[in-house]
């Protein structure tokens, strides 16, 4: 059986990538239909522990690490199935994008990258601007990628859906 790809479109909170990897979702359905989309913070949400709170012990390193480890392992299971799956999320650790490398056949990695004045310029969530503690990149650290398949930088020169006709250009020659 043919095994699915895994489009891990990774950056900092603010960076974009939601919005780019939503965007290359839509394209990668056209040519499979069955694909999924896993975004770091609705499935965070879905956890049946989630009371709804900000409670800053789910954003601590090793509650970010456990949600990972979890999350592509799901992913690696779908994948394993057949089925082509996008995910966004910070995931902010060189060992799990080092174990995504080893563990997932079919992964690609698209690192959103944008500068921090950028991201205290757009702070849509309100977490660069406010005293919010475990933010990743503020108060958190976290591991840059080091070789990523592809860097979208989105600091404006180019509109979310240029990047995303460059990546649908790389990713998939043969559609849409």
């Amino acid at each position: 059986m043919k095994k699915g790809t895994v489009y891990f479109f990774t950056g900092l909170a603010g960076a974009g990538k939601t919005t780019i990897g939503g965007m290359f979702y839509e394209r990668l359905k056209e040519i499979s239909p069955d694909a999924e989309l896993i975004d770091g913070d609705q499935a965070r949400r879905s956890d049946p522990n989630d009371t709804g709170v900000m409670d800053e012990d789910r954003y601590t390193t090793e509650a970010r690490k456990a949600g990972a480890w979890d999350m592509f392992a799901w992913c690696r299971d779908i994948a394993s199935e057949g089925r082509d799956v996008v995910v966004c999320s910070i995931s902010m650790y060189k060992e799990i994008r080092d174990w995504n490398r080893a563990n997932i056949e079919n992964y690609r990695e698209i690192y959103v990258k944008v500068s921090m004045d950028t991201l205290y310029r757009r702070d849509q969530k309100k977490l660069y601007s406010s005293k919010t503690r475990n933010v990743v990149g503020v108060d958190l650290p976290w591991d840059e990628p080091e070789s990523p398949d592809v860097v979208a930088e989105n600091d404006g020169d180019k509109t979310p859906e240029e990047i995303v006709d460059e990546l649908v250009r790389k990713f998939l020659p043969e559609g849409p």
